[in-house]
């Protein structure tokens, strides 16, 4: 029996760093809070409030004047941190650095497209946290699409448009989306009032066709993910076809042992939210049930 965990599954180093710093902040024995989740995975998260990490929303801000509040690495609009600096709270800016490039890159769509009547379209899934970080850059003036059919019920072929992208969407998606948007403007790709912006992080993207070649090697595949994980989801769609048994698990209690029967090989992977540690525990189990220990 061959297991295998996938190298290059795990934490994005954007998510390394918003831990790392939860983890500086609540070694001094003081409470921290993060408004929602620092990372889309329940396993983490639970081990990070055994630490001490507290959860609270936006509403609950007033009540911790004094304490200190995480910005998760999704970032967050600028509303947000002029209320937790109102309320007295110490912030602690985990805002990836990729995030943080996108979100100025945000403000400056809109100062060209702003006085042109123009539009700034947003590839992302509506809602996200980093979504919702980004239109808040510009007064939520942004327009957010996630398909095809969202591109051409809410932009207008006929003004300007800047499009930039949620940095976690596939790239096989946004070049889609993007041979739309030269398809129903006028003059096409020579439309000079038509800008497009590759803002997907290739530390994510290269993940895709990696995933890809690693599902296929092997005769059972278990991706391990956070189920509100939007990239979770993404690479887990990519390993399922090219595997047809590749099986979604958020724990090691969710293996069902009929899914290992006649494998000879399994391979382990994992979103850029799913921790090492979780994916070496689900290698533990399934070494157990094939009697590999």
């Amino acid at each position: 029996m061959i297991i295998e965990i996938d190298e290059k599954s795990g934490f994005c180093f954007g998510v390394v760093g918003a831990i790392s710093k939860a983890e500086e902040s609540l070694a001094g024995g003081e409470p921290v809070y993060t408004l929602g989740d620092i990372v889309h995975n329940r396993m983490e998260m639970e081990r990070l409030e055994e630490l001490g990490l507290h959860r609270a929303t936006q509403n609950e801000l007033d009540r911790l004047n004094g304490c200190s509040v995480l910005i998760r690495a999704h970032g967050a609009p600028p509303a947000l941190f002029a209320k937790a600096r109102a309320a007295g709270v110490r912030l602690i800016d985990a805002t990836c650095p990729v995030v943080a490039r996108l979100q100025k890159l945000a403000r400056e769509a809109w100062d060209i497209m702003e006085p042109r009547g123009g539009q700034v379209v947003i590839l992302g899934k509506k809602g996200h946290a980093e979504v919702v970080g980004l239109t808040g850059q510009i007064d939520d003036k942004a327009i957010v699409i996630e398909s095809v059919d969202d591109l051409h019920n809410d932009v207008d072929p006929g003004k300007p448009i800047y499009m930039i992208s949620q940095t976690t969407k596939s790239p096989e998606l946004f070049d889609q989306v993007s041979r739309a948007i030269y398809d129903m403007v006028p003059g096409g790709r020579d439309n000079g009032d038509v800008i497009i912006k590759d803002t997907i992080c290739r530390q994510v993207s290269s993940r895709y066709e990696h995933l890809k070649e690693f599902a296929s090697r092997f005769d059972a595949v278990l991706f391990v993910s956070g189920a509100e994980s939007s990239n979770g989801n993404a690479l887990y769609r990519i390993c399922r076809s090219v595997n047809a048994h590749t099986y979604k698990i958020e724990s090691p209690d969710a293996i069902e042992p009929q899914w290992l029967d006649g494998a000879s090989s399994i391979g382990i992977c994992g979103a850029t939210s799913t921790p090492k540690w979780l994916m070496e525990r689900v290698a533990g189990v399934v070494q157990e049930m094939t009697g590999q220990r």
